[in-house]
């Protein structure tokens, strides 16, 4: 009698169960790597920005934006930065350029996922500033990511009311504030990355924070 070789019941079902083991143990190491990802492509959408907001600077007398300020013609900041960014968009559409967006970011109709520093003493949002204003720019907070969640605005086009309410510049706008208001709730996202958020700062390096290590004081401009 011949005798054929191949797998039997029991040899397939062993080897099905050691994938399916590797796959468990595999999985979550590919999700934080993933995740790490996102965060690195985050961080260099901050640095981007930060590159274009240095060469606006001094076509502006050193003036940069701090809020998206509503009417007349005025535009908001993101807008503003355009010409000068590495990637192009096409048009006048903001929406073409990706380093506005967060990858991490859940809704993928947020068009704007970062909010911008408008801090003032007086507790309303400023538009705009000179830079040699500003003594420890590597210390102070100019973007941070946007958080979502019902009270955030879903920003689909510049014209959009929602874009006057991409900015910080009061605490119950930090990370650790538990208001979930439109207008008087948390902007900054409390765990975008892991705990905490990407942040780029106003001498245009990005780095990541936890959410308990943000402070008012770096956000005062």
């Amino acid at each position: 009698m011949r005798r054929t070789n191949g797998f039997t019941l029991i040899e397939l079902l062993v080897v099905i169960a050691i994938i399916a083991l590797l796959l468990a143990i595999l999985m979550p190491a590919l999700q934080r790597v993933k995740k790490q990802a996102k965060g690195v492509v985050c961080q260099n959408n901050l640095k981007q920005i930060g590159m274009a907001v240095n060469l606006y600077a001094p076509d502006w007398d050193l003036y940069i934006p701090r809020s998206a300020e509503w009417g007349g013609d005025t535009k908001p900041w993101f807008k503003l930065f355009m010409p000068y960014l590495a990637q192009k968009p096409i048009g006048d559409d903001y929406r073409s350029v990706k380093i506005f967006r967060c990858p991490s970011y859940p809704d993928k109709e947020q068009t704007v996922c970062y909010v911008i520093n408008g801090w003032t003493r007086e507790g309303v949002p400023r538009g705009r500033s000179k830079l040699t204003e500003c003594r420890r720019p590597a210390s102070i907070i100019y973007l941070a990511d946007n958080e979502d969640g019902w009270w955030r605005p879903i920003v689909r086009l510049a014209t959009d009311r929602g874009t006057t309410r991409c900015d910080v510049f009061q605490p119950e706008h930090l990370p650790n504030s538990d208001i979930e208001a439109v207008t008087g709730g948390r902007r900054i996202a409390r765990a975008r990355h892991r705990d905490g958020c990407n942040i780029l700062f106003l001498d245009w390096h990005a780095d990541w924070m936890a959410a308990e290590d943000m402070t008012e004081e770096m956000w005062r401009f």
